[in-house]
């Protein structure tokens, strides 16, 4: 057998392709990798923030390009149908946004038949895409804002054009996507020039646009140039996906930056192959951790040893001045 495939090319070939192709996935998809896991945060409520999907906000959601609807905003969701091609958006014209805090929530389909050949493409384009673009200028492209990246990418590894990321320009430090059909929240967070960006309630992306003085990945403008201000924009990039609670909070540059919600992402299971590793939340920043005493256990109150008074230090004699034409070293 083993000669067979050493003198026949065509089954070496195949061979050496498989074991190639094998040896890329281990690589790339790093088998028993403990991956954090995340939960959906819930919808903020209060003073400041304004539900975009409401009654009164609901009709502001339009296609930019003058065609056919690109989604329909039913049942507390704003539903985009996923045609393809070209690429589409959905709009909010009500007002314009500048600093602000973000949460939606997004659900997205399975693939067809055809996303799984991503898999052997190794690139999740393929499945169900999408973007949310901020400060998009009016009467421009979409593409002239930037863009959170949406897409069906759970478990694979972080990248620059993968879920929560800049797209193109700023990978996360995470992908904390959950599988397709499965709810996902973002909570997108600007300041003058600083993006941060939480999915599923650990923030991936903290970043300064002032240093992006110079284009990156494939767009020529840089980063430090975009607009302040602008629409939200929601891609349709084929696939058909639905998002909701899309609230907003108008800010002040110097209004700080809220927390991760407490209790949004509980401690959660990660299957690391036939090992099974429980990931609990971070201590605050500058938190110690402290084993809590055993019950029952009688709290003894330690003395402190009085300090002696100590001897007086004897005085030292005065130093002699130096010659005047000596140099001090």
């Amino acid at each position: 057998m083993l000669k067979k495939i050493l003198f026949n090319p065509a089954r070496t070939l195949l061979v050496l392709t498989w074991v190639v192709l094998g040896f890329i996935v281990y690589t790339y998809f790093s088998p028993g990798y403990v991956r954090p896991q995340g939960a959906p945060t819930p919808a903020p409520t209060g003073a400041g923030w304004i539900d975009l999907l409401d009654a009164e906000n609901a009709q502001h959601w339009k296609n930019l390009d003058g065609g056919k609807p690109v989604s329909v905003v039913e049942n507390g969701e704003l539903h985009i149908f996923g045609s393809m091609p070209p690429l589409k958006y959905a709009t909010y014209t009500g007002r314009t946004f500048g600093d602000f805090d973000l949460h939606l929530e997004f659900k997205l389909s399975p693939p067809k038949y055809f996303g799984y050949l991503a898999m052997l493409a190794l690139n999740p384009q393929m499945r169900t895409n999408s973007g949310v673009f901020l400060r998009v200028p009016k009467g421009d492209s979409p593409l002239r804002g930037f863009e959170v990246q949406v897409l069906d990418d759970a478990l694979w590894p972080p990248n620059k054009n993968g879920t929560g990321s800049i797209y193109d320009v700023v990978s996360p430090m995470h992908n904390m996507a959950r599988p397709a059909g499965e709810w996902n929240s973002y909570d997108i967070h600007t300041r003058g020039t600083r993006v941060v960006v939480v999915v599923n309630g650990w923030k991936v992306v903290d970043a300064d646009f002032a240093q992006m003085t110079r284009p990156i990945g494939k767009f020529k403008t840089p980063y430090a140039l975009l607009p302040k201000e602008g629409y939200i924009s929601l891609q349709d990039h084929g696939g058909e996906l639905w998002y909701r609670n899309i609230r907003v909070r108008p800010a002040d540059p110097a209004d700080p930056i809220p927390g991760p919600v407490v209790g949004a992402a509980p401690a959660a299971a990660v299957k690391t192959g036939p090992v099974t590793t429980t990931v609990e939340p971070a201590l605050p920043v500058g938190a110690v951790e402290q084993a809590a005493p055993p019950e029952n256990t009688p709290v003894v109150e330690e003395e402190t040893p009085e300090v002696e008074d100590m001897p007086a230090l004897e005085e030292l004699p005065e130093a002699e001045p130096l010659p005047e034409d000596e140099p001090v070293m």
